[in-house]
């Protein structure tokens, strides 16, 4: 059976991942959350990232874990043993550690991957996500809902993607988020 492709965010109660500034400061996990993530991450040895989440996560590539502190510890020294695939059509190079650079999404190796592999594979941003969504490789989406309001900004999908859905897991955490996990039908 091949390995499951999953889509992880934190989103808004209004399930944005961004405002309408492009800040996500109001989505920063406590040490629980945190805690949580990385536990749901240690198996998955592959992530797919679009530009943005590239940009994003470099401050993980070049923080020295030890200088960090409890899960952020941890957090640091999984993502910078894990191999990244960075999808970029502006980048001709990526700085960061274990990173292979795709100009295009190819959906027939995700599905090459998704085969070789016993171990789920990660996919982080909305719109990378949607383009596995559409092209029908995408299989479970994983959330945490964070007890805030946007009113508007980046959604956690694309306008426009219709998927059917099948809860797997939930749970909720001290300060209000919940997790959610659904795989796709």
């Amino acid at each position: 059976m091949a390995a499951p492709l999953i889509y992880f965010s934190t989103v808004s109660l209004d399930c944005y991942r961004e405002d309408a500034d492009g800040r996500f400061d109001w989505s920063a996990p406590d040490e629980e959350v945190h805690t949580f993530i990385n536990e749901l991450f240690a198996p998955v040895r592959l992530h797919l990232y679009g530009r943005r989440n590239h940009d994003i996560m470099m401050f993980w590539d070049e923080q020295d874990p030890e200088g960090l502190e409890g899960a952020s510890r941890g957090w640091g020294r999984y993502w910078q043993g894990v191999d990244k695939v960075i999808y970029s059509r502006t980048l001709t190079e990526v700085p960061m550690r274990r990173a292979e650079l795709r100009h295009e999404f190819d959906p027939d190796e995700v599905r090459r991957w998704k085969a070789g592999s016993d171990v789920p594979i990660g996919i982080g941003g909305g719109e990378l996500a949607s383009e596995a969504a559409r092209a029908g490789v995408l299989d479970e989406l994983h959330l945490i809902v964070t007890p805030t309001l946007l009113g508007g900004g980046t959604p956690y999908l694309d306008h426009g993607i219709r998927l059917e859905l099948e809860l797997l897991d939930e749970r909720r955490f001290a300060a209000g988020s919940t997790y959610l996990r659904y795989a796709v039908r």
